[in-house]
């Protein structure tokens, strides 16, 4: 387009007014130029891989210590801002993280960028092996706000901050999609209810209806006591040219596993990413490219196939399997996402107040004595001495009540409900049928860890997740956790 100069000569009012009469009109026939987008976007990756020699965590027993590190771990960080609200979200390659090392973050985040507290979502994936970030040794089970923070938890909480001021320094206009697909394949209800007379003991001296991971090929299964969620959401965040800035992914699967004892890794979360940036080729077309996976309402469900034949892969084989077949799922149906470049943003964030769960007398009397003679006792269970000094911390390290994060994001149509326990399949399900949005899904383990999150329903079937001191909240606790999640997210959609 040839621009065009005009030079005036102002000599009187009339002749300024005859001027400005002539440049309305020249104005109004020039082509229209287009709005600015509203949508900037931003993402980065920070690097919180710790020191060899820390105890890995996330079995029971005491805790191998790390001699080799697979892959780095990272916390991988979204920011978006359409014009009046900025939110970030943080997803953490850690098994989980305490709710004080998340609000340190927030704390470093608010003070240096300006951002609302309660616009930062703060999750972890639940990698089985890494160094933890939720204290160590007893501590780990203890209830530790305002205990302070040990030096990797400080660590982690400072590069979660900085992960989220390079990704805000990063911002450029962009658009943004999402959408979904199921991959069945990979996910199992870990609970199976057990056939009549089978034994299936628990670590208090009662019998339970359904096992964890039962055993493949065990002749006594009966059925899944739950439900599986095989929906991968993911939304797309691109620059206006099409070039890819980032992707978060949500799959409803725990950790795979299957890995030397003394390795970290980020497990198939971390997989995952390096095979979808491999398939967009993000290292030729976008360098700064983020793909992140979050972990969705996995509580009662794992990768295992237990009326299959067992599986006979070596390290990392299945990991690998797991990343592939969710990454292809999700790249062939990335063509088909539909763009949008003003899109509302919003959170809603409170703190729901749960009972904590407390050993009865007769279960901390048996529970001391267990302790005080672990050798000489006979055992309900062969985790009756680890259950016995949990209910011990229950009963003397926990609180009456605790104050939880109830969290909820808005992204144009899409709802995102972030909870901080370890949560079952059916308390996702339920969250996205009654969601008022057109699209939802949940990331468990956010702002904070408070054990597993068994509904009523399961609590009756008993079983490892809802062991006191596994389960650590009243029973009535998911149908709490639900109902505030669906009032913020008919709040938000107004």
């Amino acid at each position: 387009m040839k621009t065009i100069y005009l030079k005036f000569k102002f000599c009187s009012n009339r002749a300024s007014g005859l001027l400005l009469a002539v440049l309305c009109l020249f104005a109004g026939s020039l082509p229209a130029q287009p709005a600015t987008p509203v949508l900037q976007a931003g993402a980065a990756l920070s690097n919180i891989t710790p020191f060899l020699g820390g105890g890995i965590v996330g079995n029971f027993g005491i805790p191998p210590e790390a001699k080799y590190i697979h892959d780095e771990l990272y916390a991988k960080c979204l920011v978006l801002d359409d014009g009046q609200e900025q939110i970030a979200i943080v997803i953490v390659d850690n098994l989980s993280i305490n709710r004080e090392v998340f609000d340190y973050a927030r704390k470093l985040i608010g003070e240096k960028t300006g951002m609302k507290a309660e616009n930062v979502l703060m999750a972890a994936t639940h990698t089985h092996s890494s160094v933890s970030a939720s204290s160590v040794g007893d501590e780990r089970m203890n209830y530790n706000y305002d205990k302070g923070l040990d030096e990797y938890q400080t660590f982690v909480a400072r590069r979660i901050a900085d992960g989220v001021r390079r990704a805000i320094y990063q911002k450029e206009p962009a658009k943004i999609g999402w959408s979904s697909v199921d991959v069945p394949q990979h996910v199992f209800n870990r609970r199976w209810l057990m056939k009549d007379g089978t034994d299936v003991p628990n670590p208090f001296g009662g019998q339970d209806k359904a096992r964890m991971n039962p055993g493949v090929g065990n002749p006594n299964l009966l059925k899944p006591a739950g439900k599986t969620d095989p929906e991968v959401y993911f939304v797309s965040v691109q620059a206006l040219d099409g070039r890819p800035i980032a992707l978060l992914a949500n799959y409803s699967l725990h950790y795979v596993g299957g890995v030397p004892a003394d390795h970290i890794t980020s497990d198939y979360f971390g997989a995952f990413a390096e095979q979808f940036s491999r398939l967009m080729d993000a290292g030729n077309k976008a360098p700064s490219f983020v793909a992140i996976m979050s972990n969705g309402t996995s509580g009662d469900v794992n990768n295992i196939n237990v009326k299959g034949p067992a599986d006979r892969m070596q390290s990392y084989q299945k990991m690998q399997i797991v990343a592939r077949d969710v990454a292809k799922a999700i790249y062939d149906n990335y063509s088909r996402i539909s763009y949008q470049t003003d899109v509302r943003l919003g959170a809603a964030y409170s703190n729901l107040n749960l009972k904590v769960r407390k050993p009865t007398p007769e279960m901390l009397a048996r529970a001391k004595e267990v302790v005080a003679n672990p050798d000489g006792i006979k055992k309900y269970h062969p985790l009756e001495p680890t259950y016995a000094k949990r209910a011990i911390q229950m009963q003397e390290k926990w609180p009456e009540n605790v104050d939880i994060v109830m969290q909820t994001l808005r992204i144009g149509d899409l709802g995102i409900a972030a909870i901080p326990f370890e949560t079952f399949a059916e308390t996702g399900l339920e969250i996205k049928a009654k969601s008022p949005f057109k699209s939802t899904f949940t990331i468990e383990l956010a702002n904070g860890n408070y054990g597993y999150l068994p509904t009523p329903e399961q609590h009756e079937l008993g079983g490892y997740e809802t062991w006191l001191g596994t389960n650590r909240v009243e029973k009535e606790a998911s149908r709490k956790i639900v109902a505030r999640q669906l009032e913020q997210l008919r709040a938000l959609k107004k």
